[in-house]
């Protein structure tokens, strides 16, 4: 497949934005846990900046298959290993480790969203398409991550307000989380719902811009 000038300089420049978001992403998660006094991650290293100790190598490759053979791109990164059992509750605890990612990267586009507003880049401008990139990505990463199903951080969440039983049944689901995380994606894809949200929310704080 042939790669035109427009399309590898957004690869270029899309790889290290979602290296970026995907490790606030999982460091966020690891950090809470940490606090919450979980020391898991820690231990692992997974409580760092660096982007290659939270690489998923099958997320990696499915980045660039869906980059160069698809109109929606996803990928995903190493998921944090948490044990809650360390929480002083668990349902409370893994809710609080499971919004601190997507509450990242809500703050990371919040921040570059402000600025590009504040910057006055001129419109389309490679500096107004990268901090607009930045934003979009980090929208989409948050709305996907806090639907609520397994294994998707928003399964936790709403896990904090399921009685005990039912939650024990509801984190063992978890076991088919691949399967249904794709299902997901392609019920997403299809219905068009992310697409419409990021469109609404970028024209939304762009008013400025148009």
């Amino acid at each position: 497949m042939q790669m035109t000038t427009e399309r590898l300089l957004l690869l270029l420049t899309l790889v290290p934005i979602l290296l970026l978001s995907l490790t606030l992403h999982e460091l966020a998660h690891g950090y809470v846990a940490y606090r919450l006094g979980d020391p898991t991650a820690k231990r692992m290293g997974r409580l760092s900046l660096n982007p290659i100790r939270h690489l998923d190598p099958i997320g990696t490759a499915m980045f660039f298959i869906t980059f160069l053979f698809s109109s929606f791109v996803f990928g995903w990164a190493k998921p944090v290993p948490v044990s809650p059992y360390y929480f002083k509750n668990r349902q409370k605890g893994m809710a609080l480790v499971g919004i601190a990612g997507p509450a990242t990267n809500f703050v990371v586009a919040i921040a570059f969203i402000l600025a590009l507003n504040g910057l006055r880049f001129e419109f389309m401008s490679f500096p107004f398409r990268l901090f607009l990139l930045v934003f979009q990505v980090n929208v989409i990463l948050g709305i996907f991550n806090l639907i609520p199903v397994p294994p998707l951080d928003g399964s936790r969440v709403l896990g904090a307000f399921l009685p005990k039983e039912a939650y024990e049944k509801w984190v063992a689901l978890d076991r088919y989380g691949m399967f249904i995380a794709i299902g997901v994606l392609m019920v997403v894809i299809w219905s068009g719902i992310l697409g419409w949200a990021l469109a609404g929310l970028t024209e939304l704080f762009l008013t400025n811009y148009f």
